[in-house]
């Protein structure tokens, strides 16, 4: 066997039918369409509403969306990996749950968590893996639902995220196409700005932080906006020189859709047309790790063998990374 890279071979997307409007969140708080679009972008975001359906719900939707097209059966899948900020419960993989239930019976699974960096990180992990050679199929999926530790009577969180799912197929490819480079980051004094204070080891679970509504997300918007901006930009314009890509030479922009206004920022440092960047932020906010993948699952039909296509997330932690990927097949 020659030299192997690890390519996208299918792919699928799965949103709840809900749909929470800013007219709808206009009744809730404090807020309007025009103040929520012109800060974000969002227009509406999904909710899965259905009481005991979890993350994982959304995710085995996205791989039944995945396998209904791909010629790679379950049963052949050697790895799931499921990013996801919001797990179905501790303790208790999520990932294993949902490799049952799609009937992927000879793969290993693990969650990975890394907030909305998690899907781009996984993508590592996954051609990893198969650059390896010891792998040949692999599924990576990334589902949260962000609706099950919002606070929705807190403007800064609650106009920002939706729930949905993603997935894609990772297979070993001989051809140079796949997964070419990589520049992921951390930086650990960010942890303060973008975090659930409670549930885990350093605060267990309550009465008191139950009360005090420590189980929400919270966010310091200016912060995070301030560097999801600067390192999501710099490194798409980083992986673009490491690799003597023009911008004429990229043919898409994926980015994790936070905020349009971040978006915009960093196509135009990269000297982009607006019209090769993927944005989907309009119809389901910030889906967090299933971002990257519901716009590969909206925009599939677009995208063709050999184009180049850039990567770019930004998440708690704080994290971050783009990925350089040719993509391997056309629809």
């Amino acid at each position: 066997m020659g030299d192997v890279k690890a390519a996208i071979t299918a792919v699928g997307g799965y949103v709840p039918d809900y749909v929470l409007t800013n007219k709808i969140l206009e009744s809730i708080i404090e807020t309007n369409d025009d103040w929520i679009t012109s800060r974000t972008g969002i227009k509406e975001r999904r909710i899965l509403k259905p009481p005991h359906q979890g993350s994982s719900f959304l995710g085995i939707k996205a791989c039944e969306d995945l396998l209904s097209k791909a010629t790679t059966r379950p049963e052949e899948i050697d790895l799931v990996i499921f990013a996801t900020a919001t797990p179905d419960m501790q303790i208790a993989s999520s990932a294993a749950f949902l490799a049952t239930e799609i009937g992927a019976v000879n793969a290993f699974s693990f969650d990975l968590q890394s907030a909305c960096s998690g899907f781009l990180y996984g993508m590592s992990v996954a051609s990893s893996y198969i650059e390896s050679k010891k792998y040949k199929h692999i599924l990576l999926v990334g589902a949260d639902k962000m609706s099950s530790i919002i606070d929705y009577t807190d403007r800064s969180t609650s106009i920002i995220f939706g729930d949905g799912g993603g997935a894609v197929l990772f297979s070993a490819n001989e051809e140079g196409l796949g997964l070419q480079d990589e520049i992921l980051k951390t930086d650990g004094d960010g942890r303060p700005f973008l975090k659930i204070d409670a549930g885990g080891s350093l605060l267990p679970s309550s009465e008191d932080t139950v009360k005090n509504k420590q189980h929400f997300v919270f966010q310091d918007g200016k912060t995070v906006f301030k560097f999801a901006v600067s390192k999501m930009a710099d490194v798409s314009k980083e992986i673009m020189l490491k690799n003597n890509l023009s911008a004429e030479d990229v043919d898409w922009l994926v980015p994790h859709q936070a905020n349009k206004r971040i978006i915009d920022a960093i196509y135009k440092r990269m000297d982009l047309d607006s019209q090769k960047v993927l944005m989907n932020i309009q119809r389901y906010g910030n889906t967090t790790s299933a971002t990257l993948p519901l716009l590969l699952s909206d925009y599939e039909k677009q995208l063709k063998k050999g184009d180049n296509i850039i990567f770019a997330a930004f998440g708690g932690g704080f994290s971050w990374g783009s990925i350089y990927l040719k993509w391997a097949y056309n629809s």
